[in-house]
């Protein structure tokens, strides 16, 4: 059935004959007669009374009307729904990070960029790196928020990404304080790490992992497979950032988790370093997109950003004590 069929149908009801129908139709009559038998054959029944001069509807017809005038209601709003909804869709900016990225550092940052995202809507979506990276590959998703390493294994190669980096931060291993003792008549002793790096044979360190899919479980494998002196460390447990720090502070282990994440404990010496600053990598924070183009607002969102690290970049050039920090485009 054509929805013309019923537009038609619902014209020669309001106009009571064929001609003024056809004239409001901008059809001719015949071609209007033979689309209203053309509806009239599908439903298997006249729709109209044309034994008189004025044109009435038949039982059907008067059955059929507001039935008609329902589905053309329902499909015009579901027009225009899905009209509002392409367009919210070309309007709002999608983003994926990692799970730690998503709570430790997004929502500061996204608020600092109101005038680069210029009033679009913002949806995120948060996953370990693995389910990040496909999300970015199949193009579910605008930009990628993401911890970066040199020698991080990704199929986001330059060829086809663009990446730039926002911040830097330290991948800093961690323990549990030892158990607190002082001495009758002595002083407090500085707090000691329950594990601390490099560990040995005889006592191998339990070492809280990374799920296999996370971008900075495969920062630290790398790191741990060249280091040397070697790390003795015994799996234990693998689970995502935010549980490994649950876990390091129970006592369970060793981890690694970024400085940003764990400042405040390491601070307030709920946690310890488990290890010197030669275990610490260095890490940064980057945006992730394809090279091929995205909506305009994505675009502005884009250039936005770039031009506020451009400026960040220039201003660092010219401050003393500050190191600028590199753009990869």
């Amino acid at each position: 059935m054509d929805l013309i069929w019923l537009e038609d149908f619902l014209a020669i009801a309001e106009e009571g004959g064929f001609s003024r129908a056809a004239e409001r139709r901008h059809v001719t009559q015949p071609a209007l007669s033979r689309r209203i038998k053309a509806l009239e054959g599908w439903l298997g029944t006249p729709l109209f009374e044309r034994s008189t001069h004025v044109v009435t509807l038949t039982s059907a017809g008067q059955s059929f009307r507001p039935i008609a005038e329902d589905v053309l209601r329902r499909v015009l709003n579901g027009r225009e729904e899905a009209l509002e909804a392409a367009r919210l869709k070309a309007e709002t900016i999608q983003f994926i990070a990692t799970h730690a990225l998503s709570q430790s550092f997004f929502p500061d940052w996204i608020r600092k960029t109101d005038r680069a995202r210029t009033g679009s809507a913002v949806q995120l979506v948060a996953s370990n790196f693995g389910g990040c990276e496909r999300l970015l590959l199949e193009a579910q998703a605008h930009f990628l928020l993401t911890h970066y390493h040199p020698t991080l294994v990704t199929r986001l190669d330059t060829d086809r990404f663009q990446r730039i980096e926002l911040d830097t931060d330290v991948l800093v291993p961690i323990s549990a304080p030892a158990s607190k003792h002082t001495p009758r008549g002595g002083r407090r002793r500085k707090p000691m790490p329950r594990y601390q790096l490099p560990g040995s044979t005889k006592a191998p360190l339990p070492y809280l992992a990374y799920h296999p899919g996370s971008g900075v479980g495969r920062i630290v494998n790398s790191f741990l497979a060249a280091k040397e002196p070697a790390a003795v460390l015994v799996p234990s447990f693998s689970a995502p950032v935010m549980l490994l720090v649950d876990m390091a502070r129970e006592g369970r282990g060793i981890t690694w988790a970024p400085r940003s994440l764990v400042q405040r404990e390491l601070q307030s010496g709920r946690l310890l370093r488990a290890g010197g600053e030669e275990w610490d990598i260095a890490i940064s924070i980057c945006l992730f997109r394809s090279r091929s183009r995205l909506t305009n607002a994505a675009e502005s969102f884009w250039n936005g950003i770039k031009k506020q690290r451009n400026g960040y970049l220039e201003a660092a050039a010219h401050t003393p004590g500050i190191a600028p920090k590199q753009s990869r485009k």
